[in-house]
């Protein structure tokens, strides 16, 4: 991969982590940085804090990618009166550009919840809370000489990719027909007068997120001055995408020996649980980061335990002794982040030096 500046290097990332199917409250992709400066290298972090821009500043490195947005609400002035301003005012000070993808990868299908499931041993994976009302359809008109030019172009921009399917599309021929008054300046036809074509109806399924690129290249392939087409949004749960995820463990285990087991693998100081009326423990659900959103879902997709991090008291009620809820900590629950955004980044850009942090990112110490 030949990126250098700033702009090609996002770029290039807001495809990888598919960044615009975070989630709409999130703060994604580059928050500070001039994007037409040269990248040096690439320092990754869970956090973006000021020790870690520090760190940057030593490596010679000018550009950090991180898993949460240092910047995630609005900031109304930059004096450095607390930890995020003085972060964001030292990375601008020593020219060093943030870039984060947070819940970009949360809902990624092998992201934050699928890295989780396999150090766990989880088979038979699935996405506990898919995207919904997430696909669209396209439909559009193209006259049968010039179908084949319009498809590929939708294609390359992105739709008819479904799970570990791409290119899907379906056509049908069938016959068209318009007339071009005044004014206009057909492909096919003369002013005034009835043309009747030969054409097909190309149909994509696509992710809302594409739907703007799908469209420019669809109008810039497409021989006709006025395009027909339709975009319909369809109900269909996307099943490679959302929050969260579960799978069954090779053998069910005891609840006892399940905690030790959870304690051992994400080498944990204390685990909070809910109580349960469950014995032993086969499927399990888990959620990165503050997932008590996900309990009811985990409930639903038959779950004997649920893993997350950031439960609130009345949370461990919403069980209903039905579901083991393990609170294993933020931070824990997201511990292999840092290690997976490196090895992507270590096989993508290959021009400049990528580094994982050595600074402590988890806030919350344990006196046990």
């Amino acid at each position: 991969m030949s990126a250098k500046t700033l702009k090609e290097v996002c770029s290039q990332l807001d495809k990888i982590f598919k960044i615009r199917q975070a989630e709409d409250f999130d703060n994604v992709g580059l928050l500070c940085g001039n994007p037409d400066r040269e990248v040096t290298g690439i320092l990754v972090t869970h956090d973006a804090l000021e020790d870690v821009v520090e760190e940057a500043i030593e490596k010679g490195f000018n550009m950090i990618v991180a898993f949460h947005p240092i910047i995630f609400s609005g900031l109304k002035s930059l004096t450095g009166k607390n930890y995020v301003e003085k972060a964001v005012l030292k990375a601008i000070e020593n020219k060093i550009a943030i870039y984060a993808m947070h819940t970009a990868f949360d809902n990624d299908y092998f992201g934050v919840n699928y890295k989780i499931c396999e150090v766990l041993g989880l088979k038979n994976q699935k996405i506990l809370m898919p995207k919904s009302k997430n696909f669209k359809k396209l439909e559009v008109f193209v006259p049968n000489d010039h179908a084949d030019q319009v498809k590929n172009a939708i294609l390359e921009a992105g739709a008819g990719s479904i799970g570990f399917y791409d290119e899907c599309s379906f056509a049908v021929e069938g016959t068209g027909s318009y007339r071009a008054k005044e004014g206009a300046n057909p492909f096919l036809g003369e002013i005034n007068e009835r043309e009747v074509v030969k054409e097909n109806v190309l149909s994509f399924i696509f992710e809302n997120f594409r739907q703007n690129d799908i469209l420019k290249s669809m109008f810039a392939a497409h021989p006709y001055e006025e395009v027909a087409y339709n975009i319909i949004s369809l109900e269909n749960d996307n099943q490679y995408a959302g929050l969260g995820r579960y799978g069954d463990l090779d053998t069910e285990m005891p609840l006892d020996e399940f905690l030790k087991f959870v304690k051992k693998i994400f080498n944990l100081e204390i685990i909070r649980y809910s109580n349960t009326s469950k014995k032993t423990i086969k499927r399990v659900g888990v959620l990165g980061g503050s997932g008590a959103s996900g309990i009811k879902s985990a409930m639903a997709v038959g779950c004997d335990a649920y893993l997350t991090g950031d439960v609130k008291y009345h949370d461990f009620f919403s069980g209903e002794n039905k579901l083991l809820i393990a609170d294993i900590g933020h931070f824990e629950s997201e511990q292999f982040v840092t290690q997976q955004l490196y090895e992507i980044l270590s096989e993508n850009f290959t021009n400049f030096a990528i580094a994982k942090t050595s600074k402590k990112n988890n806030p919350v110490n344990y006196f046990i």
